[in-house]
């Protein structure tokens, strides 16, 4: 029974927790001194040993450059693709690996947002293991809903390094509708999940009936949580103070000072920051109030404005007329300016009832009960946060899976070579929401070879399967050889930005009007050099059987599609309307190449 026993883990970028179902109710598992939350701080000492949770916290201070916090903003991400103020706002180094990033420790020791948050999970393995007196090797993890394949692969990773098997990765939103549900299966309701933690902001939307979750919507930013209202106040400390340049050990005080004066100005009107001592014998003090605190948050919390639209009116798109309950997540949606404003947008008073930091970690162990069969009365149902298809001949997106679809999924298509003569296809696999290939993420490339011939004549099929966990497997098969291509999408070859994660979404609505525009004019333009070079034949083969005025007729036609195609101006209805004349023109021209073929 211990074997079958499945753990859930709420992996979180300022806490992590553990929890289990036992006797068919979650619960969230204590450590030996009855702390539930385990800090996601990692101390590397310098005999290579390392130090986890609450004691790391206070080796910060005498270990501030080897002392990791907050790494799940940068677990599975290249380097490359983290901006400078996010490597400045780090009170650590990161530096470029062959794969990823890696954290300098000493000019010999480094690690890796890996190792790190393995370090991290095997603690919290460490705390079942303790509160139930067995072993536990199997374990439901969870993940914000914006992460991209590449970081759920490495968050995978850390888990198996911790000697645990990952059974499901589960979107964070997703846990935590699931916790707020449980005990109202009897009910019909929608929920939003407005989930602010500490690096990482997700708004889910689902739907609750008779012990069926799905998810209508998601969106969010893997680069937006209270790590950022903490960088935006030590910035303003640091201004008061008149600091200058600032060691790592100065950035990491003044980086506590200002998550301090954030939790205290969350119930109180002002608040004292002192950091004593802070430059050799140097101390300084300033006072700040809720209101000032408040003025300097703002930018940060509005931030989070748009994305919450965005998920509503997708929503809404689906048929959602309202939403029953708000449900707050993660720390930061204590600050009650961050409740103030959520009232205000959307005219509804958040949904208190969950705790805040633990309700993620209790939806993570009630899935875990599900898979295990501890309880059997709940069917949880996900979605994809962005589409993915393959790039298509014009250079156009494909869609294979559209955005928020219920997974898992499978679907596929069948294409074909659209040049004669071609001896290579290439499979782009592409995320996003743009019409054109160009403005969504590459994530890898399969090239089909095969024999060169004419065009159309040859056939592959394209298969995307997306599993429980949100990772996908993109099958491709040469129909004429049977022979099947996998692409292995490894962590380093997603090359995802996730900081503008969100911004691809607004993107594809703001330029939705130009993107929908230049599809049509494109398609309509691959229509035209498909035919014209398809009259100029026929016309070589069975033009002297037309009279003149028909055959002057198809050079008006073909020449107005040809000036069209040669003007700057794009205008798509007019070749659209070239494009027909000239299939109307050419009525009796293709008649004749029919009649011709079978003499």
């Amino acid at each position: 029974m211990n074997e079958d026993l499945i753990i859930g883990i709420d992996l979180g970028t300022t806490n992590s927790l553990v929890g289990v179902v036992d006797s068919g109710f979650p619960l969230i598992l204590a450590d030996e001194d009855g702390e539930r939350l385990t800090p996601s701080v990692v101390t590397y000492l310098k005999d290579g040993s390392a130090v986890t949770g609450r004691e790391a916290v206070r080796l910060r201070k005498l270990e501030p450059e080897r002392t990791i916090s907050s790494v799940k903003r940068f677990i599975g991400r290249p380097f490359d693709q983290i901006s400078t103020d996010q490597i400045a706002a780090s009170d650590y180094k990161i530096q470029p690996a062959s794969i990823g990033i890696e954290i300098p420790l000493s000019e010999t020791q480094t690690t890796s947002p890996i190792e790190v948050s393995a370090e991290i999970l095997r603690r919290l393995k460490t705390v079942a293991e303790t509160a139930l007196g067995h072993k536990v090797s199997r374990a439901v993890v969870t993940v914000p809903a914006y992460f991209s394949n590449s970081q759920r692969e490495a968050t995978k990773s850390a888990a198996e390094s911790a000697g645990l098997t990952v059974e499901r990765v589960l979107n964070e939103p997703t846990a935590a509708a699931l916790a707020y549900g449980l005990d109202k299966l009897d009910e019909q309701q929608t929920v939003a999940v407005y989930d602010l933690g500490g690096g990482t902001f997700d708004l889910s939307i689902l739907q609750m009936k008779e012990g069926l979750f799905e998810v209508v919507s998601t969106a969010g930013d893997t680069q937006l949580g209270g790590d950022d209202l903490d960088l935006v106040i030590a910035k303003e400390i640091q201004r008061r103070l008149k600091l200058d340049e600032l060691t790592t050990s100065e950035s990491s005080r003044i980086r506590v000072a200002a998550c301090e004066a954030k939790e205290s100005l969350s119930s109180s009107d002002t608040h004292l920051i002192r950091l004593p001592f802070f430059r050799g014998n140097e101390s300084f003090e300033t006072e700040i109030s809720q209101s000032e605190i408040e003025a300097i948050m703002l930018p940060v919390i509005e931030r989070t404005r748009s994305i919450c639209r965005r998920a509503f009116a997708e929503a809404q798109n689906k048929g959602v007329d309202s939403i029953d309950h708000l449900i707050l997540v993660g720390g930061s949606t204590r600050i009650p300016l961050v409740r103030r404003s959520l009232e205000e947008w959307f005219e509804i008073i958040p949904n208190l009832s969950q705790h805040p930091d633990e309700a993620v970690a209790l939806g993570a162990a009630i899935q875990a009960g599900i898979l295990c069969g501890r309880v059997r009365e709940v069917l949880l149902v996900d979605v994809t946060p962005l589409s993915l298809g393959i790039e298509t001949f014009g250079g156009l997106m494909n869609v294979i899976i559209p955005r928020n679809s219920t997974i898992p999924a499978k679907a596929g298509e069948m294409f074909t070579n659209a040049v004669a003569n071609q001896e290579i296809i290439a499979i782009r696999v592409l995320q996003g929401e743009r019409e054109m290939a160009r403005d969504n993420w590459l994530l890898g490339e399969i090239e089909i070879p095969f024999q060169p011939g004419p065009k159309g004549n040859v056939r592959v099929g394209v298969q995307f399967e997306i599993d429980h966990n949100g990772i996908l497997e993109v099958l491709s098969r040469n129909t004429a050889t049977d022979e099947d291509h996998i692409l292995k999408i490894e962590s380093s070859a997603v090359d995802v930005d996730d900081s503008s994660v969100e911004r691809m979404v607004s993107e594809s609505i703001d330029h939705a009007f130009d993107d929908m525009n230049e599809r049509i004019w494109t398609e309509a333009r691959m229509k035209s050099e498909e035919l014209l070079p398809a009259v100029e034949s026929a016309l070589e083969l069975v033009g002297s059987k037309l009279p003149e005025d028909e055959l002057a007729e198809i050079h008006e036609a073909a020449a107005l599609v040809k000036g069209i195609l040669t003007s700057d101006l794009k205008d798509v209805p007019a070749l659209k309307q070239a494009n027909d004349t000239l299939d109307e023109a050419t009525q009796t021209l293709a008649a004749l190449l029919v009649e011709a073929a079978f003499k």
